[in-house]
């Protein structure tokens, strides 16, 4: 069995079904059914138009259970319309799937289990394990997932926003168990991409494959986070930076600036410099400032902070810091850098530990513990040997 094919198929045949007046739980119970059926047969005698074969057994499937539940009898005019078997529509539903999973009426975590239980093809069991979380937690998240966009009809464009910031958002997870969260985000975004002609969702992908291409270079041997300027740059996916920089080129060149793109330039100025020592901050502080207009967000000037520490100095970088809130989070890891750059390491070290106390992410806590070890280790008194003069 060809378990991609099966998985990059399973969307488009959920929302067939969906657009034939099924509801989501129902039309996605029927697939999978469908899916059941077509790992038994397919083996032995393997279908010519394998979406079309989907398509007829699911839909039969749902027939069959809208046939058998009482309560759900006004479904019954269903059976007299269905279609004869043939080839499936070329039509690419996938879209109207990403949308119903990215609907505003879930909550961003619901939004993410339903999009790659729905469009990504994961089980409950390969999600719930790359969220760390029990099966029967994230089965029930799932299911009242459905039941929220159970009926929703989709007669109207949808949010193309709100389907990035849910994949983004998968993308960010990264990955354990058995599931990489990072690679499944790049895949359905470009699945995305195939289905939609927006320059913000090149954005995305281009951001996306800009930061997987760092990733080997992001952790030392024992686990240990490494900061970008430390990174052995022969270590990045330098396949995966030419095809983001590429599709970013294209997108930037449409004029229709956006967030993604924006962040996608950072992060290929970064990718373009061969030493962190040429890194061009200069260009970055200005995208910042552009992230910044678009978004207005508290986070964006946080890192144009460091940006602009880079660019023109700590002190710089302290007096942009200084007009942000303190309670941001990340705020004291950044202030603690910049005054360590400015050669106050008594403050810097004390800044580390505070951001160490206040970091969520188990390995950045221990990143910064370390760096507040380092800095006290360079202010503890050197022990006057014997002989020697105390100063």
């Amino acid at each position: 069995m060809d378990e991609a094919l099966l998985r990059s198929l399973t969307p488009g045949v959920i929302a067939v079904l969906v657009r034939r007046g099924a509801d989501f739980e129902a039309a996605e119970d029927a697939v999978q059914e469908a899916l059941l059926e077509a790992v038994r047969v397919w083996p032995d005698d393997p279908p010519r138009d394998a979406k079309g074969w989907l398509v007829t057994v699911a839909w039969r499937k749902f027939l069959d259970a809208t046939r058998a539940d009482t309560a759900r009898r006004r479904r019954e005019d269903l059976v007299d319309e269905e279609p004869a078997p043939g080839p499936a529509p070329g039509a690419d539903d996938t879209l109207q799937l990403y949308f119903l999973c990215a609907h505003p009426s879930l909550t961003p975590s619901s939004a993410v289990a339903l999009t790659l239980r729905a469009v990504g093809g994961l089980s409950t069991r390969q999600i719930a394990q790359a969220y760390l979380v029990p099966e029967a937690t994230m089965a029930q998240r799932i299911s009242r997932a459905k039941r929220t966009v159970s009926g929703v009809r989709l007669d109207r464009p949808g949010d193309v926003a709100t389907v990035l910031r849910v994949l983004y958002l998968v993308f960010n997870e990264g990955y354990s168990g058995d599931v990489d969260l990072a690679a499944e985000a790049i895949r359905l975004t470009r699945q995305l991409a195939a289905a939609i002609d927006h320059p913000e969702v090149s954005g995305l992908l281009a951001l996306m494959l800009l930061h997987h291409a760092r990733r080997a270079a992001r952790t030392a041997p024992d686990g240990s986070l490494v900061p970008l300027a430390e990174q052995d740059r022969g270590l990045w996916d330098t396949g995966a930076i030419a095809e983001g920089v590429g599709i970013l080129q294209a997108a930037l060149a449409r004029d229709r600036l956006g967030e993604f793109q924006a962040q996608a330039a950072v992060a290929a100025l970064h990718a373009d410099a061969p030493t962190a020592g040429e890194t061009d901050w200069v260009q970055i502080v200005e995208w910042y400032d552009e992230l910044a207009r678009l978004t207005d967000s508290p986070v964006v000037r946080l890192n144009r902070a460091v940006a602009v520490g880079e660019a023109d100095g700590p002190h710089a970088g302290l007096a942009a810091l200084a007009e942000l809130d303190g309670s941001l989070p990340r705020y004291a890891a950044v202030a603690a850098y910049l005054h360590e750059r400015a050669g106050d390491l008594d403050t810097a070290a004390h800044l580390y530990a505070e951001a160490a106390r206040k970091a969520t992410d188990v390995p950045e806590r221990d990143h910064l513990t370390r760096q507040a070890a380092r800095l006290n280790t360079l202010l503890r008194p050197r022990p006057v040997g014997r002989g020697e003069a105390r100063p």
